[in-house]
């Protein structure tokens, strides 16, 4: 999560809905194999450690490559297809090579931690596109780096936060502190804050971080302690660790008659709020979720290099507009919905501005 500047915003593509199948591919194994003819339109995705089914950043980015797969008729496997999980640090690079090896064009890394991996390759194999998701890797003519305005859409979320609150306490919980978990946390409070000065009322935000994109456990405690302070809303940008969050909010809300939500992030993670409330009734604490279009980032970069039109050297960056960030309707309540849609309209229009980093 490195520094960013936002050039342009390109997007295209809708979607995906949740439900693809997916199996583990790491290593010197990849799974799932096909006959493809357009060798020069394949593409490979190297994860990083959260794994391809994160309900997060891998996970959007594998269901984006697979509608660009069928978009272009490609089957999953050699000149098509495929994805390389990484379980560690030290998997990246033999990921790379691994997918370089087997003749895919296309290679894209997930996450800013892929950076140094992504730099190296895209040097020494320059008759091969490379693609760093979530950061910049700047003076090299077949690396496209593909970013998102996520502040716009934590702002909505801010909104909808601010609204929601019975208690007048909201909650953000981070990963890591950098640039890009910023533009989260600093477009949540800019959000919450704002909508709270319109509502005349006065809600506490309550804001930690786990120093963790894994570490559910330590989340799962940090949710408990924010719970007991009567946050009832509460957003995080922190990767799988997140699950901690969303296991934490089913106690509460499966232990008492009182209801806690959770703010989703990078993909629609309602599959992840589902219980049954204390009287048995099947329910979803999923509020809403902060969608970053890595899937249609991806397909839409796919697509432009499958048409001999790589965006090499170029910033991608994408917002609101065409769907590149958003909010899924999830369960807010139809009143707060359309304030967070004027929010929408007020940001595409330059009449909100929305910060990229907290302020301190």
């Amino acid at each position: 999560m490195k520094k960013i500047k936002f050039k342009q915003v390109l997007a295209t593509g809708t979607v995906l809905a949740a439900g693809i199948a997916l199996t583990a591919c790491s290593g010197a194994k990849q799974n799932g194999g096909g006959s493809n003819k357009k060798s020069s339109a394949s593409v490979a995705l190297i994860t990083d450690i959260a794994g391809v089914d994160d309900h997060s950043f891998n996970q959007s980015g594998w269901e984006g490559m697979v509608a660009y797969g069928k978009s272009q008729g490609l089957k999953r496997g050699t000149n098509g297809y495929q994805y390389f999980e990484s379980s560690s640090a030290s998997d990246f690079t033999p990921n790379i090579n691994q997918a370089v090896a087997a003749g895919y064009k296309t290679i894209f890394g997930v996450g800013y931690s892929l950076k140094g991996a992504i730099a190296s390759a895209a040097k020494k194999h320059t008759d091969k596109n490379f693609v760093i998701i979530d950061d910049v890797i700047k003076g090299q003519k077949n690396v496209a780096s593909a970013n998102f305005k996520s502040q716009d859409a934590s702002y909505m979320a801010g909104v909808v936060a601010a609204r929601t609150t019975k208690t007048n306490v909201v909650g953000f919980i981070g990963g890591v502190h950098g640039d890009i978990v910023d533009l989260f946390d600093a477009g949540f409070a800019k959000g919450v804050q704002d909508t709270a000065k319109k509502m005349g009322k006065k809600i506490t935000i309550l804001n930690q971080y786990v120093g963790s994109f894994t570490a559910a456990d330590k989340e799962k405690s940090i949710a408990k302690a924010m719970f007991a302070k009567k946050a009832d809303v509460i957003f995080h940008a922190s990767g799988s660790a997140g699950q901690g969050l969303f296991s934490e909010a089913k106690s509460v809300n499966e232990d008492s008659s009182k209801k806690v939500w959770v703010i989703g992030v990078d993909s629609d993670q309602s599959n992840l709020g589902k219980y049954k409330s204390k009287g048995g009734k099947k329910s979803n604490l999923c509020l809403t979720s902060v969608m970053t279009g890595v899937n249609v980032a991806v397909k839409d970069i796919a697509t432009k290099a499958a048409k001999g039109k790589f965006p090499g050297g170029k910033q991608l960056v994408y917002g609101l507009k065409h769907n590149g960030v958003y909010l899924t309707r999830g369960y807010v309540a139809d009143s707060v919905w359309k304030q967070a849609q004027t929010a929408r309209s007020q940001i595409l229009a330059g009449k909100i501005s929305v910060p990229s980093h907290p302020s301190k």
